[in-house]
């Protein structure tokens, strides 16, 4: 930007204040001029400077202000400037060209000159300029009545001004003067101003809607210049006019104007930094002027007509002529305004027409509120969504069918949006209540908008959206079996019970719940017998709980109970309460469940778990799940508290199971072996396989310490194969080494029937190491009930048709003993460790122990006893017919350097049997003896 613009425009400065002084130099420069010119400016050389070239320099400001403005403006009024630049200019132009005759050169200017071309050429551009201004019409018609309303005014002011002094003016130039340059040049100053200032009322109703501000001053400028120029050309001060007067301030304030214009008007700072509401474009005086043109300029026509006919001079040709086309331009507009007239009323009706089938038509409710809240207008939709006539609602008051409960949020809503600027918030939606016609309440969601100091409200019924989405989030809270909340609703309300009121209440308690057996039900009576019994244990927690406690089913068989604190003081009491409150619900949950026509039983094994300060509801509910964990682990259906040290005994077995996990990686296992002792003789008739873990910090882990603490199924059977491969390759490497003696390996069923160990995976690892098939003997380790004795049958019949022998391990200890021993195919029974120990104090289990080896002797089995630990056991189990023995009473487990001396020797001492006797070389195989063909099936 230019400096002159800098200077015009407050833009310059950061506050509005800066525009103030502007407008106040302009005016003091303006005030200082006219004081000049009033006293003659001290003398009439200076009068004359200052009337020529004082107003030649301000219309030359004018000129490059305007041209300034224009080249840093884009839009479509920039033509407008550059055409008010121009026709400055030519003002400027004039005024220079007149002082050099009487400045310059001291002589009279000469009629015509130069100067009157300049000041004749200052009309056209600022004419143009107007019409560029003004709002361009959109139709044919529009552009009619532009001319028509700019000739009516021009028409007008030419009949009005030739009546009253242009006539007489071009009758004395045509007396005075031959020639017809000086009269022409006589009427061109009026005729244009006449143009002119029809153009500035015509503008004045048809500005377009831009920089109304700079367009406003401009056309005051414009028209100040004009007034000035009417009162030059008029007969009376024609003749007495030189340069100095005061009629120059006219003049010179409107250049000086006209350069503000676009710099100072069209920028002005707001008072706040916030921007106000946008101003109407609600013009109702400027409207009716604008109807109210034609008419006015009728009556200036008649008045012109007038104005000769009570002088008593003939009505001049001029005047008929401006006259008739002055009322035919308003016969023919008058006309086209009636035609568009009745467009406008049909079209009108149409949209109203079209607008009241909308709203009657609508399926939602329409109601228009007063600002007192009686409702003014209802749309007929109202009889079909709340079930209300629309006239029984009009003259209501809206209070009266919004719910009591939502009122108050409502009023609070309405009253907050009515205090909003309408630009921020045009409209509001608020949702509540409805009452309808059966005297039941319906959600609706209304659209709020301001109408006339009141309400317009559109309003739907959003009833059904509502019932889905609380049934959605029902569902997503609560099971969908049990209809008890889930794991996520039971989390919240843990957690409003640790953050709410009751915060530093320590009596509040969280109950984890598993029902024990439930497996067995499903995997007997099949998974909907499971599903009924899990709704009637839900059934029966909840109606177990008190009222403020929260029942949940967490997933599978798992259950939980928040108990709320009742903000007692005594811990223990407390304690004593909450635990009768889970043995109840444990009493309950296990009795019997009427399943069809079955009654079906399970247990339930409850952990308990109190509050503590600064306890999160995740570590509140994990220290419930540990006790739930220790009471299925202590024997289940029983009622276990939380202490730390189980959180710790976790963090234990985790950081086992990790270094495990480490260990079976980087090869730390080491496998021993244990013999296998002939009671008879006190020969090796065997070796089983044992895996021990020396961790880096030394220590040895036994089997039954290192996998009770895995809990990872994956490391298990990786363990199981590595075993079982490692016992393999040791034994193929001692029988190539001369020591040819059987091993033994112990593997559960579910390990037998893992996919992971595929039929023909142990005749593979036999053929890889070379090692006989009837030297393996496999252990299986007490049926799990979960694995089906079909299939484990089938895998046993495959490994002993490869040579592998089988041996029921624990035989005595469990349940499914006698079962295996009738369908499965085995060739040893293990007696358990717990039968051997006692067979010598105990006379009842010296005859259980006799009884189950007559049974294996009877079915032709070979037997081995297990923890066969002092001499006393070794004597008694021989004299019942025990064929073999595994203890420290022969020997712990080796690795393998003492195992091969073991095996150099031969046999161990025995009890009751002479010196011992030398093993022959190549030794036979007591144990594994005999025929590998599948031994008979016992009769059922």
């Amino acid at each position: 930007m230019s400096v002159l613009g800098a200077w015009l425009s407050p833009r310059s400065a950061a506050a509005g204040s800066t525009g103030l002084r502007a407008r106040i130099l302009l005016g003091a420069i303006c005030a200082g001029y006219s004081v000049g010119a009033a006293v003659g400016w001290g003398s009439p050389q200076l009068a004359r400077f200052m009337g020529d070239f004082g107003l030649a320099a301000a219309a030359l400001v004018a000129a490059v202000s305007c041209f300034l403005y224009a080249r840093v403006s884009a839009g479509r009024l920039r033509p407008a400037w550059l055409l008010f630049s121009l026709s400055s200019l030519m003002a400027a132009c004039g005024n220079a060209v007149w002082g050099w005759y009487e400045v310059v050169l001291g002589v009279p200017v000469p009629t015509p000159s130069a100067a009157d071309a300049f000041f004749l050429c200052f009309a056209p551009p600022a004419i143009v300029g107007l019409l560029v201004l003004a709002k361009r019409p959109v139709t044919r018609a529009g552009w009619v009545c532009l001319a028509l309303d700019a000739w009516l005014i021009g028409g007008s002011l030419l009949t009005l001004a030739w009546s009253l002094a242009l006539a007489h003016a071009a009758h004395m130039a045509g007396v005075q003067e031959a020639s017809v340059g000086p009269a022409a040049l006589s009427l061109a100053y009026p005729l244009l101003d006449i143009v002119l200032v029809s153009m500035v009322l015509a503008l004045h109703f048809r500005r377009s809607g831009g920089n109304r501000s700079a367009v406003n001053t401009a056309i005051a400028a414009l028209a100040l210049t004009v007034l000035c120029d009417a009162v030059f050309t008029s007969p009376l001060l024609r003749s007495t006019y030189h340069s100095g007067q005061l009629l120059d301030a006219g003049w010179f304030a409107g250049s000086l104007l006209l350069a503000y214009a676009p710099w100072g008007a069209g920028r002005r700072v707001p008072c706040s930094g916030r921007p106000g509401p946008p101003r109407t474009t609600s013009r109702p005086i400027a409207g009716s002027l604008a109807a109210l043109t034609p008419y006015l300029a009728a009556a200036v026509c008649t008045l012109g007509i007038l104005y000769t006919v009570v002088e008593g001079r003939r009505v001049d040709r001029v005047v008929v002529l401006t006259g008739c086309t002055v009322v035919l331009a308003l016969v023919v507009r008058q006309g086209i305004m009636l035609l568009d007239n009745i467009s406008l009323t049909q079209e009108l009706a149409q949209k109203e027409n079209h607008f009241r089938s909308l709203v009657q038509g609508s399926s939602d409710v329409i109601m228009i509120a007063a600002p007192s809240g009686t409702l003014r207008y209802v749309s007929p939709a109202a009889a079909g969504v709340y079930g209300r006539d629309a006239e029984d609602l009009v003259g209501s008051e809206l209070s009266s069918i919004i719910h009591p409960d939502d009122l108050g949020r409502v009023v609070h809503e309405v009253r907050r949006f009515l205090a909003a600027p309408p630009h921020e918030e045009p409209a509001t939606r608020i949702e509540c209540r409805f009452r309808s016609g059966t005297g039941d309440w319906l959600h609706a969601e209304s659209t709020v908008n301001r109408h006339q100091g009141g309400l317009l409200l559109n309003s739907r019924d959003v009833t059904e959206r509502v019932r889905l989405q609380a049934q959605l989030q029902h569902n997503a809270e609560h099971d969908p079996l049990t209809d008890l909340p889930n794991r996520a609703l039971f989390t919240s309300r843990v957690r409003q019970a640790l953050t709410g009121r009751r915060a530093g209440d320590l009596g509040t308690a969280v109950l984890f719940i598993d029902l024990d057996g439930f497996k067995a039900v499903n995997d007997t009576i099949g998974h909907q017998a499971g599903d009924e019994l899990l709704i009637q244990a839900a059934r029966r927690l909840q109606e177990s709980v008190r009222a403020g406690d929260t029942a949940a089913r967490l997933g599978g068989d798992e259950f939980a109970a928040l108990i709320t604190g009742d903000g007692t003081r005594d811990q223990g009491a407390r304690e004593y309460q909450v635990h009768e409150i889970a043995d109840r619900l444990r009493l309950t949950l296990s009795q019997p469940y009427r399943i069809g026509p079955s009654e079906v039983r399970v247990a339930a094994s409850i952990g308990v778990a109190f509050a503590e300060p600064g306890i999160t509801p995740t570590d509140l509910m994990r220290n419930a799940d540990l006790a739930m964990y220790r009471a299925k682990a202590g024997g289940k259906d029983r009622v276990e508290l939380y202490a730390p040290q189980m959180q710790a005994d976790v963090v234990r077995r985790s950081e086992l199971a990790t270094r495990l996990r480490t260990a079976l990686r980087e090869g730390e296992f080491a496998l021993l072996h244990q013999p296998v002792v002939h009671l008879a003789s006190g020969s090796v008739a065997a070796v089983a396989a044992q895996a021990r873990w020396r961790s880096a910090q030394g220590i040895l882990f036994t089997p039954a310490e290192f996998l009770r603490v895995t809990g990872d199924d994956d490391r298990t059977a990786e363990l199981g194969r590595w075993l079982l491969e490692e016992a393999v390759r040791q034994a193929a490497d001692r029988a190539r080494a001369g020591h040819p003696v059987a091993v033994s390996v112990r593997l559960s069923a579910t390990r037998l029937l893992d996919k992971a160990l595929p039929f023909g995976s142990v005749e593979a690892l036999l053929t890889r190491h070379g090692l006989p098939s009837g030297a393996l003997m496999i252990e299986l380790a007490d049926s799990d009930p979960r694995v089906s004795f079909d299939e484990l049958e089938r895998r046993l019949v495959a490994l002993r048709r490869l040579g592998v022998r089988i041996a029921l391990d624990g035989f005595g200890s469990g349940f499914a003993a006698i079962n295996a021993l009738r369908r499965l195919p085995i060739d040893v029974l293990k007696l358990d460790r717990n039968l051997v120990e006692g067979v010598v104090e105990s006379a009842r289990l010296h005859k259980i122990t006799s009884g189950l080896l007559r049974i294996a002797c009877d079915l032709g089995l070979q037997s081995v006893a297990d923890g066969v630990d002092v001499p006393e056991q070794v004597l008694a189990l021989r004299a019942m017919g025990c064929t073999h023995g595994r203890g420290m009473a022969f020997s712990g487990p080796l690795d393998e350097y003492r195992l091969r001396r073991a095996l150099v020797r031969g046999q161990f001492p025995v009890p009751g049997v002479p010196g011992p006797r030398t093993v022959m070389a190549g030794g036979s195989l007591p144990l594994l003896t005999g025929s590998h063909a599948e031994t008979p099936v016992p009769p059922t």
